[in-house]
């Protein structure tokens, strides 16, 4: 059966092996732990962008003492490292991207459900959008570091987004 969202399938980034996940942690101040690694490596095979409960439904399995309290804290580490997204939704509950590259994403306001688009990213849109907007937010103080962007709707058809 083909994917109804044609295009909008999810590219998937490979799991860093143990040894870079363990650069890449202790490069910002943490240690590899073998809850961490669980967790890093479900986020890269997820399909979609899952909540801390389904990464800890996905990982359980794997470290049976793992808590869900030790998932959000793996979670966070992962996040403050560069190596994970935390994707938040005023109206449920957060989700994680385990991407490590710049990109845009869909949020399907029915179901929660949020995927990546295939659009490149480009660092310049903000200018694009408003070319005077960086200069005004300088001077009123504010350093702009990044922007991220997030498609919002909902598929007309249900099933279309699974």
């Amino acid at each position: 059966m083909s994917d109804p969202r044609g295009e909008f399938s999810e590219p998937r980034c490979p799991a860093l092996d143990a040894l870079s996940l363990r650069q890449a942690l202790e490069a910002a101040g943490w240690r590899l732990t073998r809850q961490r690694q669980a967790v890093h490596d479900y986020l890269a095979r997820a399909e979609g962008h899952p909540t801390a409960e389904e990464v800890y439904e996905g990982v359980k399995n794997i470290v049976p003492q793992i808590s869900l309290a030790t998932v959000y804290k793996a979670l966070e580490v992962l996040e403050v490292s560069g190596l994970a997204t935390r994707i938040d939704d005023a109206g449920g509950s957060a989700r994680f991207d385990g991407r490590g590259d710049r990109h845009y994403h869909l949020r399907c306001l029915r179901s929660g459900m949020v995927e990546d688009l295939p659009t490149p990213f480009d660092p310049e849109l903000v200018a694009k959008l408003d070319p005077e907007l960086g200069r005004r937010l300088e001077e009123r103080g504010f350093r702009l570091t990044g922007y991220r962007l997030e498609l919002v709707g909902y598929y007309e058809d249900e099933d279309a987004e699974r």
